[in-house]
């Protein structure tokens, strides 16, 4: 069964992830937490020969 997330409210501090990055290492948002700005930017088929 997927787990249900619900979406963080304006304001709210965003769930931490771990995601692959583009050297094959994984990067986590916890990381970058109180370091950096981090915009996240999703584009649906956009690596893909669709």
């Amino acid at each position: 069964m997927a787990k249900s997330v619900c979406a963080p409210k304006v304001g709210e501090e965003a769930p931490d992830f771990t995601l692959p990055s583009h050297l094959d290492k994984e990067v986590k948002l916890s990381d970058y937490r109180g370091k950096k700005n981090v915009v996240l930017a999703f584009y649906p088929l956009a690596f893909t020969p669709v």
